[in-house]
């Protein structure tokens, strides 16, 4: 039996086998899985051999492999690491609670894919803050995220340079536009500072010369099929943003408002007393967080936190606030000042059904300039009943009441 083993193994492997030689050649050889197969008095040496008493031969080298294989057959997930360049962007160190806010502006972004998100308000509103924030909740969604500021009005074509420097990981060399980028991977772009690309003296939304074509770029973005979002931070409305908005989920605009009670944070870190006031204080000065801790810093320093002795004067008391307003009112076309001017001395809400008789403004002028008003936040609408009211926050009348002639 013996004999008939080594003589079917040196048959079967293409060489002499004998006992001493067996276990070298079976460890460097580079077969495996062939069957011993006992039937009757028969040795039988294959590959495809199916029998019930079997021996299989297999190479170390062989079973090594199939033993380690050189990939896990189920490697666990990682956790995406997109790239961020947040350069550009304010560091914010205090939070005041927006979730309602964030929470509509994580719905846009995650659940309705909205491409181009416009976040409006007026100097120390909180619009960079609760970007911010936004990127950190949601930065795992995104394979790149890019913070640039318009601040110094860079020419459009200098800014997409930058933006495809970054978005690019340089397997490609060149693509048509920025959106190819947009559509090859999900991307979120936020642009700081819009309002310096327009135009002042002019009605808002209305772009410096040489710079209309941001006005495609943004029409370009919400419009394209892509997965990628674009957040516009400004104190105006784009132009073009009107009309897009009718799809929501091409365009979406989101005002900054006021932070309620969560600016109670301010008057409590600041010291202020009377805590029954705060409310009153919040609403004089619109909720604005930059606004509150200037109005607070001027509590504590003059009036020792006397909430009260502050609010007895005749005026409203702006101190530095004056400054910020003045970036604003810089901007009003003529014919806005002349609305501006006659809503702060108005004494209640008024309705505009006609336009008022000591304005010398055609009605188109008066409503133009209503509209650009509202574009730049700076008068508020007050909807009662069938009627529609126009009033101007205190604060900001007190402004243009002090500087606007």
């Amino acid at each position: 039996m013996r004999a008939l083993l080594w003589k079917i193994l040196s048959e079967g492997l293409g060489e002499k086998i004998t006992k001493a030689s067996l276990k070298p050649i079976l460890e460097n050889g580079n077969f495996y899985n062939y069957q011993l197969a006992v039937v009757g008095d028969n040795i039988k040496l294959g590959e495809n051999v199916t029998v019930n008493n079997n021996l299989n031969i297999c190479s170390k080298k062989a079973r090594e492999s199939r033993e380690s294989p050189a990939t896990p057959p189920n490697p666990q997930p990682t956790t995406k690491q997109p790239r961020i360049d947040l350069g550009d962007a304010p560091e914010i160190l205090t939070f005041y609670d927006r979730t309602s806010q964030l929470t509509t502006l994580e719905n846009w972004v995650l659940a309705d894919r909205t491409r181009l998100i416009t976040i409006l308000g007026l100097a120390g509103s909180g619009k960079s803050a609760i970007a911010l924030q936004l990127i950190q909740q949601i930065q795992h969604q995104f394979d790149c995220i890019i913070w640039r500021s318009l601040r110094n009005s860079p020419p459009l074509s200098a800014l997409e340079t930058d933006l495809i420097k970054f978005l690019g990981d340089g397997s490609q060399t060149e693509l048509p536009s920025i959106i190819e980028y947009l559509r090859s991977r999900r991307c979120l772009i936020v642009l700081d500072d819009v309002q310096t690309i327009f135009s002042s003296q002019q009605l808002a939304g209305n772009y410096k010369p040489s710079y209309e074509n941001y006005g495609t770029f943004f029409k370009q973005i919400a419009e394209s099929s892509h997965n990628s979002c674009l957040i516009l931070l400004s104190w105006e409305k784009p132009r073009e943003i009107a009309a897009l908005e009718g799809c929501e989920k091409n365009c979406q605009t989101l005002q900054v408002n006021s932070l309620g009670e969560s600016a109670r944070e301010i008057f409590t870190e600041k010291g202020l007393l009377e805590s029954e006031k705060w409310s009153e204080l919040t609403e004089l000065y619109r909720g604005n967080p930059l606004w509150l801790n200037i109005v607070a810093t001027i509590i504590q320093d003059l009036f020792d936190g006397n909430i009260s002795a502050f609010l007895s004067y005749d005026s409203l008391v702006l101190g530095d606030l004056e400054y910020l307003l003045h970036q604003h009112f810089k901007r009003l076309s003529e014919p806005e000042t002349q609305v501006m001017s006659w809503l702060a001395n108005q004494t209640a809400t008024v309705e505009i059904s006609n336009k008022p008789r000591n304005l010398e403004l055609s009605p188109s002028e008066f409503l133009k300039a209503l509209e650009s008003l509202r574009r730049r936040l700076l008068i508020d609408k007050v909807q009662q009943g069938d009627c529609t009211l126009f009033s101007v926050q205190r604060a900001i009348a007190e402004y243009v009441k002090t500087n606007i002639k």
